[in-house]
């Protein structure tokens, strides 16, 4: 292709990339920003990554903690309270793991809980408190206790905390394969509320229980720690201040939202760069590449036919360097030279001949058998004889020719 053609390819090759670019990004954008999972790996409107960010720069530990419920870590000397929080688990959790989680806490009074949303509501129950879920009717909602001014209004929920009577909370949802599971409540010392209605039906709980020691926080709508709720709401101070100075530690239960420890060093890797400014460069500049590959391999214009050479005998080249004589008018000399030149291809592989090529000739005569092949040897020795005419070169050739091909065969 000429210069100027693969320029106007690689042009438009380069804007199609990055049309191609930004509309994956801005889809990757929408996708980030519809996703509702209440996930601290999140950072579109509805994640809550920056309740975590604000947690880590306030001195708290923050750890997504993605193992599973199975696995939940053990504390250590000089950990300070720890606080697990399960903010409306987009995969149902099942009975075992609410039994696992509900012995986790009743290990220590250094740790605590905090269950938000509907995800979260069987554990709840295990606490004592129902959730009352109004999908088309959210109720403002308006701290407790009176806080400094802040023009900023309050947030709406769709779910209002409500006590029960029950002791003992039965699951027999898994009777076939694990059982009834069961969790008995604990008795509570005292129950704050965080945040209410203007009706004051409890929104936010903190429930103290006498048994461990431990606390547990109640929230009937994960929508309170969203990025968006934070940052748009008077709620983000408040809600800080409910955690930060009061626990250490606080690890965000991700494996009931997909974010489970599994998968490949390779979907690993192809996460990455999918989430990466420096994997999205990888990926443009491989595009880049591959299209610019496919255009130099494109051929533009007609076909080009390759002129098919094939390579002269060693017969043709005999004839061609006596033709070649004979036009210097060296008669004897072209004539001694095709001579020669059968000496040397009849001669054992290896040795020079010896001796004049003219006694050679001379005792091929008795070395040949067939008549064609002697007729062609006494051609060659009348033909040796001075003043010889272009005609002469021509059938010394032949005669040659005939040589060869009696004893070759």
């Amino acid at each position: 292709m000429r210069p100027r053609t693969e320029a106007v390819l690689g042009l438009g090759a380069l804007v199609l990339v990055s049309l191609l670019l930004s509309r994956t990004k801005a889809a990757r954008q929408a996708a980030q920003e519809a996703d509702r999972r209440p996930s601290a790996y999140l950072a579109g409107p509805l994640g809550v990554k920056g309740l975590a960010e604000a947690l880590r720069r306030t001195g708290v530990e923050v750890r997504p903690f993605r193992r599973g419920l199975r696995s939940l870590p053990v504390d250590s000397v000089g950990t300070g309270r720890t606080l697990l929080a399960l903010l409306d688990p987009s995969e149902p959790i099942e009975g075992y793991e609410l039994q696992l989680v509900r012995h986790w806490s009743d290990q220590s009074d250094r740790r605590a809980l905090l269950l938000a949303g509907p995800g979260a509501e069987a554990l709840m129950r295990c606490f004592g408190f129902a959730l009352d879920w109004r999908v088309l009717d959210s109720v403002a909602v308006e701290p407790a206790a009176p806080v400094g001014s802040d023009p900023r209004p309050w947030p709406k929920v769709a779910g209002l905390l409500a006590a029960t009577t029950d002791s003992v909370v039965v699951d027999s949802s898994r009777l076939r394969d694990a059982g009834i599971l069961s969790c008995a409540v604990p008795a509570l010392s005292g129950v704050d509320t965080l945040l209410r209605t203007r009706a004051g039906r409890a929104v936010a709980l903190r429930l103290h229980r006498i048994d461990t020691g431990g606390e547990v926080l109640l929230a009937s709508d994960a929508a309170l720690f969203r990025n968006r709720v934070l940052r748009e709401s008077a709620a983000g101070p408040r809600l800080l201040g409910f955690i930060a100075g009061r626990y250490r530690r606080v690890l965000f239960e991700e494996a009931h939202h997909g974010f489970a420890e599994s998968g490949s060093l390779a979907g690993a890797t192809l996460a990455w760069s999918l989430r990466s400014p420096w994997g999205w460069a990888m990926w443009q500049v491989a595009v880049v590449g591959v299209l610019a590959l496919l255009g130099g391999a494109v051929r533009f214009g007609p076909p080009l036919y390759r002129v098919d050479r094939r390579r002269r005998s060693p017969l043709e080249h005999v004839r061609a360097l006596a033709t070649a004589l004979a036009a210097a008018r060296g008669h004897d000399v072209a004539i001694g030279t095709i001579v020669q030149g059968l000496r040397r291809r009849l001669h054992p592989a290896g040795r020079a001949p010896r001796g004049s090529w003219q006694s050679w000739l001379d005792r091929l005569v008795d070395q040949v058998r067939s008549r064609r092949a002697r007729d062609a040897v006494e051609t060659l020795r009348s033909l040796t004889r001075p003043g010889q005419s272009q005609d002469g070169v021509l059938r010394a050739a032949n005669a040659v020719e005939d040589v060869w091909e009696e004893l070759h065969h």
